[in-house]
């Protein structure tokens, strides 16, 4: 059983980060799942969250925003329409999207079709508040 697993992240744009790493954490559809060296063949799609992993003794931090993830042979493949590292984000501008997005949920019903875009957007800032705030207590 090999003692790494390969972590490749891709979004449109570019290549995020290739590691060599102990261990994963991601925010799958059906809740946060973890993916250790040797572990089975896995695909999973991954809604707005985190993704975690560890290397050595440090854990880094990436806010997603939806994708899928494979494990295949000691290598996890993740996909995702964007991906920021806890230090690339600017919590301050997170924290007005957190606030436009609510203002704009006050005034929309379930019914209005930018209700569940406006639902997303809170997600994705609370999702990057969230991540910035660990990157802050390094």
């Amino acid at each position: 059983m090999a003692e790494k697993i390969t972590l490749e992240l891709v979004t449109p744009y570019r290549k995020v980060l290739t590691e060599e790493v102990d261990e994963i954490t991601a925010t799958g559809a059906l809740g946060e799942f973890g993916v250790l060296p040797g572990h089975a063949p896995l695909l999973s799609s991954l809604r707005i969250g985190e993704l975690s992993y560890k290397k050595g003794g440090a854990v880094s931090h990436l806010a997603l925003n939806w994708g899928y993830l494979e494990v295949k042979d000691d290598k996890a493949i993740v996909l995702v329409e964007t991906a920021e590292r806890a230090d690339e984000i600017d919590f301050q501008r997170a924290k007005a999207a957190l606030g436009r997005a609510e203002e704009a949920l006050k005034k929309l019903t379930i019914e209005d079709k930018d209700y569940r875009v406006m639902e997303a957007a809170l997600e994705r800032a609370t999702i990057r508040m969230q991540v910035a705030s660990k990157a802050a207590r390094k």
